[in-house]
């Protein structure tokens, strides 16, 4: 059964793409994530498609996400030893942050650093790869009215004018009918709508494409300006780290009523206290149903390996982890 909550419902959507994407074109490698974006603009849902040779070298730079002043340092590092003010780009703000940037990246073993007098002198270990190809950005809403059409419509049309990501969809629940009311609305006719009935629980087959989208990437001969291009790379970064199960780190599952329950092929968070698919919002410690584990739960195993709360964790992490070594090998 499709839960009740919209958050619910995007975790679906998030796991559905991992298992078929792309949906109108056949399997690509591809990481997924959630709640991604920009300070103007988050969306609901991120599919990074990769090129899994480059991929593979992007693993060597660990499994945390390089963030943008990490990149400044590490894109930037040359093959020889050099003071990193005459080897890196102006960065448009003050040296001291790149600064404080080098001896972070040295300290997450991402460059090599030295000290030659009073300067500081980097080498890179390893080259960054090119390994994001395409940025696709989905918005959920399975209930689809009129009002939240409106909103939508607003939305797609900001994704298509900036073309920041390569294409825009609408997932949202089909209604049976021969004619969705999804391809009624005024939606822009750029943005793809994917037709979902998770009712039967989620698999590869539980979408179809009830309109194609448009290309948004540059045209051939052309390319993004360098800002936006390292925009994306900062997204894609954030979605290499985060993932989409990291719902852990902002609900509570070290309370005794939450659970994951299966839908199909994906595993959602559940409240045994009230029934349903909790958003982040409620599942907090400010909930009058929050339980906490009791003590003796949490000091299980050893050296100390925590209570069921701690076991949900670490399977999430895995799974995570397990779709990384599937894009990773995919041709």
């Amino acid at each position: 059964m499709t839960p009740d909550a919209e958050f619910g419902y995007e975790l679906l959507v998030c796991r559905y793409a991992e298992l078929a994407w792309h949906p109108s074109e056949g399997s690509r490698p591809a990481l997924v994530s959630r709640q991604l974006g920009t300070k103007d603009r988050r969306w609901d849902t991120v599919v990074i498609e990769l090129d899994p040779e480059a991929f593979e070298r992007r693993r060597e730079f660990g499994d945390r996400a390089i963030d943008s002043d990490l990149l400044h340092v590490v894109r930037g590092a040359p093959a020889e030893w050099a003071f990193y003010r005459d080897a890196l780009p102006h960065p448009g703000y003050p040296w001291r942050y790149v600064r404080q940037a080098v001896h972070r990246a040295a300290g997450r073993d991402l460059i090599e650093k030295r000290r030659d007098g009073n300067r500081i002198e980097i080498r890179r270990k390893r080259p960054y790869p090119d390994w994001v190809e395409r940025i696709v950005a989905v918005e959920n809403k399975p209930d689809l009215d009129r009002s939240a059409a409106d909103r939508l419509s607003d939305q797609l049309d900001h994704d298509i004018e900036t073309a920041l990501a390569d294409e825009a969809w609408l997932a949202t629940e089909t209604t049976g009918e021969r004619v969705e009311p999804a391809l009624l609305r005024e939606m822009p006719v750029e943005a793809g709508i994917l037709a979902t009935d998770f009712s039967g629980g989620l698999d590869a087959d539980a979408a179809d494409v009830a309109w194609h989208p448009s290309d948004l990437s540059p045209g051939e001969g052309q390319r993004r300006d360098p800002e936006t291009e390292t925009l994306r790379l900062e997204i894609a970064e954030r979605a290499y780290g985060k993932g989409w199960r990291s719902y852990h780190d902002t609900m509570r599952p070290d309370c005794r009523h939450f659970e994951l329950r299966r839908e199909g092929r994906a595993l959602v968070p559940y409240c045994a206290a009230k029934g349903k698919v909790p958003t982040a919002r409620e599942c907090s410690g400010s909930c009058p149903e929050f339980s906490p584990e009791p003590p003796q739960w949490r000091t299980r195993g050893w050296p100390i390996e925590g209570g069921p709360g701690k076991g949900i964790e670490r399977l999430l992490r895995r799974r995570r982890e397990r779709e990384r070594d599937r894009a990773e090998r995919v041709e």
